[in-house]
């Protein structure tokens, strides 16, 4: 996902000399060509991004529009009262950029691991907030931002993610894309977990269960209607991320079905409401918390048996 942001960054700079791009000391071998081919719009503000929310925030101010990057917790976690106050309250052109969603620094323990990003990026006013589930996603979305106006959120995951789409979806902030057709179940997406989602929906394919696959890389606004009309087309619903299941896509999701009185089966699949104390790699994570492909698998078949009781 990060190379398939930088290139499309760099397509955006050459029509719009307004972009800028800010970083806290990382990327290397990734925001290299953007440096070389736009220097006077591209700053390594160093290991310090509560500056660099607030110089982003002077720059979006002045009529720029801003890109900071960096990794896992550091321009998030690390920045909440400067994005609160330097960027949303003033509505500025500033898009958030983390690399790193969820589990892939398991290894580094939890202060590398983003699991409560998007719930305090979705309490923020005017933030919009976009977990890509593929690079291809990566790319559109990082279009759409620059085109957005106002605060953005954008949650990558790494180089080498496995690419989901075989064509271009038609891309648009807020609306949700359809990837399977199902009758039995609905399951909802965001993020780097995608692949395993889909990959979960072929093996359930396999055991006549039909599911329903839809991608929500726009967490917030999350689009409503995809989520009704799924609630009442398969009458269950399960959403799966790779974030705390308080405050994210499950909490969103969730928010939608209480308030429209449809009263499906409704089940949450990310990580626990805890600090997650075991190490090691993002797969061996994710089958702790049975969000392999496997484990989502078990997860669908156990909530569709209840749900029939």
């Amino acid at each position: 996902m990060r190379a398939a942001f930088i290139k499309s960054l760099i397509e955006m700079a050459r029509e719009d000399e307004s972009i800028f791009l800010l970083v806290g000391d990382v990327g290397y071998r990734l925001v290299e060509p953007f440096a070389r081919e736009f220097p006077e719009r591209f700053v390594n503000i160093g290991i310090a991004e509560q500056n660099m929310v607030g110089i982003a925030a002077g720059l979006a101010l002045s009529g720029k529009t801003v890109f900071l990057y960096s990794i896992a917790n550091f321009p998030t976690v690390r920045c909440v009262e400067q994005i609160r106050n330097d960027v949303c309250y003033h509505k500025a052109n500033v898009k958030i950029v983390t690399a790193g969603g969820g589990l892939i620094y398991g290894a580094l323990g939890p202060t590398h691991h983003l699991t409560e990003d998007v719930a305090l990026m979705r309490a923020l006013p005017n933030m919009t907030v976009i977990a890509p589930g593929d690079p291809l996603e990566a790319g559109l979305v990082t279009q759409a931002a620059a085109l957005l106006s106002g605060p953005c959120y954008l949650r990558l995951g790494r180089t080498g993610d496995p690419q989901v789409h075989h064509v271009t979806p038609d891309f648009q902030i807020g609306r949700a894309i359809k990837l399977r057709d199902g009758r039995d179940i609905t399951l909802i997406a965001s993020g780097g977990i995608l692949p395993n989602v889909c990959r979960a929906a072929e093996n359930l394919a396999g055991q006549h269960i039909e599911a329903l696959v839809l991608s929500m890389h726009t967490v917030k606004p999350v689009d409503k209607e995809a989520v009704l009309d799924a609630a009442r087309d398969t009458g269950a619903i399960v959403t799966i991320e790779e974030h705390s299941v308080l405050g994210g896509l499950g909490s969103a999701v969730a928010e939608v079905i209480a308030e429209s009185g449809l009263g499906v089966p409704f089940l949450r699949m990310g990580l626990p409401d805890e600090f997650i104390s075991q190490v090691g790699s993002r797969d061996y994570l994710r089958n702790i918390y049975s969000l392999s492909t496997d484990g989502i698998v078990s997860s669908v078949k156990k909530f569709l048996k209840q749900k029939k009781r």
